[in-house]
């Protein structure tokens, strides 16, 4: 499953004018062996963000691999450069991104993503928090399917974000990404994480995610566990 990221790991956490950074590392994975069959799947990323006074930067990169009875099912790499500027109103800011992905499960050999947009914190607290964004990207797309193409595309998002008692943490993000030319040419993406803190920055994590790239015909839904460690500094 590619997780063919525009997040990034979001900081939550309220800042003055000083320099904070937020490191976020996760590795998760299932296995499953019977008699006759094998699978496993791991899923591994890495995220570091900085913000200085109204400016939040942030980078990641995701990599999955899985086989089952020894047949590739997924080797999806993702990286992506974003930032977020608040210059204007309260809970309103703009975003800009750069986004790279390869996808064996999506049929995707390269995908190049760069775009902008603004945002809005509909609920901006320490331990509950929703954002609605929306804007244009442009997409330079190679894939599996010997298709080279380039589009815009409108990308919508609702993310949402709840802590519990630091001890209990639940992230839901969902895109929907459609081309302005071509109606069915599409992109969804949805992820879901439950964490359960064990430290202060250590948490046993289990992420539900699925994407559909409907020009492919291709779609995935994976279910992953492991660890995330979770740092500011």
């Amino acid at each position: 499953m590619a997780l063919f990221i525009f997040w990034c790991p979001a900081v939550y956490a309220q800042f003055n004018d000083s320099t904070y950074y937020h490191a976020i590392l996760a590795s998760t994975g299932s296995i499953n062996k019977t008699n006759n069959d094998r699978a496993y799947l791991l899923n591994n990323s890495f995220g570091f963000g900085v913000k200085k006074k109204s400016i939040v930067l942030n980078s990641s990169s995701t990599w999955i691999y899985g086989k089952q009875n020894r047949e590739l099912t997924n080797n999806d790499f993702s990286s992506s450069l974003n930032f977020d500027l608040y210059k204007t109103f309260p809970h309103f800011y703009y975003w800009g991104l750069v986004n790279y992905n390869t996808s064996y499960s999506l049929g995707i050999n390269n995908q190049f993503l760069a775009g902008a947009g603004i945002a809005y914190k509909i609920i901006d607290k320490k331990d509950l928090y929703l954002n609605l964004s929306d804007g244009i990207l442009y997409d330079k797309s190679n894939l599996l399917a010997d298709l080279i193409y380039h589009t815009y595309r409108n990308s919508l998002r609702l993310q949402f974000h709840l802590q519990l008692k630091d001890l209990l943490t639940f992230d839901e993000s969902s895109f929907l990404q459609s081309s302005l030319s071509n109606g069915d040419d599409y992109i969804i993406r949805s992820t879901t994480t439950l964490g359960i803190k064990l430290r202060k920055w250590i948490s046993l994590t289990t992420s539900l995610n699925y994407n559909k790239m409907n020009i492919t015909r291709s779609d995935n839904l994976n279910f992953t566990y492991g660890l995330t460690l979770d740092k500011y500094f």
